[in-house]
């Protein structure tokens, strides 16, 4: 019997505790795979943060290290400097990156460190009850903005690879999607390109995620997906936003 399945090597046989229809289980899995494509895993380190993102040292078999939040990209800077033949990636939430680490996020960038940062964007705080983070789109409903987030008030969703565009330090940046199995397949094309870039050590990548969360969409994990088809891909589009491998 032909097995259609197979482990990654550089995944966990681990049973996931993420909520049903929750897109990080499948992030993990992309990551594993193109580790175990690009034939890194024993020289590989990936940093979490605090979030529902800090769970990936469950799943993903590599060393792992653990971030105060928001300082992923200081604590992965300090790895990569000291030890610059590994390859290190951070994987970062949106509330992590996108909110109290904005400051390191941008300065990493800035810097042009050559280390990969993984970022998944569901537009909301996931682990602490579904708040509104700053990827939360215009007019979303969340625990703290029950009639929809007003930009007079709450300001405009970040769109972090279009921020860090314009910045010398960006070598690429990408954003693609869990929505479905051709996104997928994309998306992993993107991951691998980031973590390329720096083992050819050409500065900072970064490839953003759009992934969903049923339980504070208050959705359905189908509906979920549509949700962030219908909502998230207008606002945040997918595509190579900066390639300076070209």
């Amino acid at each position: 019997m032909k097995k259609n399945f197979v482990l990654p090597d550089s995944m966990k046989n681990a049973t996931t505790h993420y909520c049903p229809g929750c897109g990080h289980g499948i992030v993990h899995r992309i990551i594993a795979e193109v580790i175990d494509e690009l034939k890194i895993k024993e020289i590989t380190i990936g940093i979490a943060p605090v979030g529902c993102a800090v769970l990936a040292y469950d799943y993903i078999d590599v060393d792992m290290a653990e971030a105060p939040h928001g300082r992923t990209p200081a604590v992965a800077t300090g790895i990569k400097r000291v030890q610059p033949d590994k390859i290190v990636f951070t994987y970062q939430g949106d509330g992590d990156l996108a909110a109290i680490g904005t400051g390191e996020i941008i300065h990493t960038a800035l810097r042009g460190e050559n280390i990969t940062t993984i970022f998944v964007n569901n537009a909301v705080y996931g682990m602490t009850g579904g708040q509104m983070a700053p990827t939360t789109l215009i007019k979303q409903k969340t625990q703290t903005t029950p009639l929809g987030r007003d930009p007079s008030c709450a300001g405009f969703p970040f769109n972090v690879p279009e921020v860090l565009k314009p910045l010398a330090g960006t070598a690429y940046l990408a954003r693609g999607t869990v929505i479905s199995p051709k996104n997928i397949i994309m998306l992993k094309k993107y991951i691998k390109k980031a973590f390329g870039v720096q083992m050819k050590n050409g500065g900072f990548s970064l490839v953003e995620v759009l992934s969903p969360c049923p339980v504070n969409l208050r959705l359905e994990p189908i509906e979920a997906y549509k949700w962030v088809e219908e909502n998230m891909v207008p606002y945040y589009p997918l595509g190579e936003i900066k390639d300076e491998t070209k």
